[in-house]
């Protein structure tokens, strides 16, 4: 998987801060600079949020990719209404993206709202266990997919608003403009890196069914001056409140009739308490749980450009205007099967130390023997976020016993014999004097 979080190196100063705030550990510091493990990164963007030295972003498509197709259509995600102060009517910000180069637009909340009425007239979720988890944020899917596999079959089976948009965008602009599909470029407006990700690399569908990804961030000031030209809109928007409310979390979970009893979660620290909790049976009296790895949901996605917080109001004040339900996935889609992922989640063993079970074990006790050796300070100076993590990275030839600092200064200093090694470390953290007191 070719991942949109990456690393500009000539900005990184290996400071650390990333590694430490990464919910997967999926980075390391060698050499001075950051490095991801591709192969754990869910693209989340909390390393994007924390980085102080703007060395992280994430890669979205540029917009010449619209000269490849003869038609384009904008997939603007409902977190995008929330970017601009003063708006009353969104039907500025879909006027502005024509002006941008896009032939249409079909709204991603269209897809959202879609979706939400198939969940009410389809409560059931024959065959899911409960709690159902929403299978909407793409860094939440490959987060369970690498580390809560159990989870899996509590997951939706429907693919996610936008796949739903570009599926049916696509066949209106071939019944609009007789162009064949490959001649229809199809592309999002996304919030977050792990959207930008999965609009070339899905997690639920055997094929891609977007052309690409464009960042909110990037059309954000290229929209300022069309909107301001624009007198009177025309109204493009069909999209209604229970499509729109899924730019901010919880509100998924309130257009699907979701009742009462569900959770709306944000942030990784959050979701993955959450799902710990799920795993262990804790929580059994939930029926839905709706996750986002973003602080307040996708208005909070990486790639934005104003306060979550901000933005969630700004929505809501344009929520005002709009209709409750617009939407009538019997009218409009009809096919249940169209909705329905035709890929299987699978686990993804990121995590796995050995494929032979018997090597695996002896890993495993060496990465514990290596740990307990530690000073336990996780102050990464090492390259890793924690003594464990190191522990594994040199059982796994990743690193060196030696680029712990605190190890090869307790053996300089034992071999003088000047003093003990463990004199160097703290009082809570010396470990012979301490167990020498226990013996007494």
């Amino acid at each position: 998987m070719e991942h949109s979080v990456t690393i500009e190196y000539a900005r990184c100063r290996g400071c650390t801060t990333c590694m430490k705030s990464c919910p997967t550990e999926a980075i390391r510091v060698r050499r001075g600079k950051a490095t991801i493990l591709q192969e754990r990164c869910v693209d989340c963007g909390s390393c994007i949020r924390a980085c102080p030295h703007k060395a992280i972003k994430a890669v979205s498509d540029p917009l010449s990719c619209l000269e490849q197709f003869r038609y384009n259509v904008a997939l603007p995600d409902p977190a995008l209404y929330g970017q601009f102060q003063h708006l009353d009517d969104l039907n500025l910000v879909l006027e502005g993206l024509t002006r941008l180069g896009f032939d249409a637009v079909f709204e991603t909340a269209k897809g959202a709202g879609l979706l939400s009425d198939y969940a009410r007239k389809h409560p059931d979720d024959a065959g899911t266990p409960r709690p159902v988890i929403s299978s909407a944020c793409p860094a939440v899917l490959r987060l369970i997919r690498i580390r809560f596999p159990r989870l899996l079959e509590h997951i939706t089976s429907t693919i996610t608003p936008v796949e739903l948009a570009a599926i049916l965008a696509r066949r209106e602009a071939v019944e609009k403009t007789g162009l064949f599909p490959e001649e229809i470029g199809i592309f999002a407006i996304s919030p977050c890196s792990a959207q930008v990700t999965a609009a070339h690399t899905p997690d639920d569908l055997q094929q891609p069914v977007l052309d690409g990804a464009f960042s909110i961030r990037d059309l954000y000031l290229r929209l300022l001056t069309p909107m301001k030209q624009i007198g009177s809109p025309r109204n493009l928007s069909t999209a209604g409140k229970a499509g729109t409310r899924w730019a901010f979390c919880g509100g998924e979970a309130v257009a699907r009739g979701s009742g009462e009893r569900f959770l709306a979660v944000d942030g990784m620290d959050s979701v993955i308490r959450v799902l710990e909790a799920v795993e262990d049976n804790r929580i059994p009296d939930v029926d839905f749980v709706e996750l986002c790895a973003c602080t307040q949901g996708c208005v909070g996605g990486c790639l934005t450009v104003e306060d979550p917080f901000v933005s969630t109001m700004r929505i809501r004040h344009l929520m005002r205007d709009l209709p409750d339900i617009r939407s009538d996935f019997d009218a409009e889609v009809a096919d249940p099967t169209l909705i329905q992922a035709d890929k299987e989640l699978e686990f993804a063993p990121v995590f796995l130390l050995d494929e032979d079970r018997t090597a695996a074990m002896e890993k495993m006790a060496a990465i514990h023997e290596l740990e307990r050796q530690l000073p336990g300070l996780l102050c990464g100076s090492c390259g890793a976020p924690s003594c464990h993590a190191f522990a594994e990275d040199v059982v796994l030839g990743r690193a060196d016993a030696s680029d712990c600092i605190f190890q090869v200064r307790a053996r300089m200093r034992a071999m003088t014999g000047t003093e003990d090694p463990d004199d160097y470390l703290p009082t809570p953290f010396r470990r012979r004097k301490a167990a020498a007191v226990e013996e007494k």
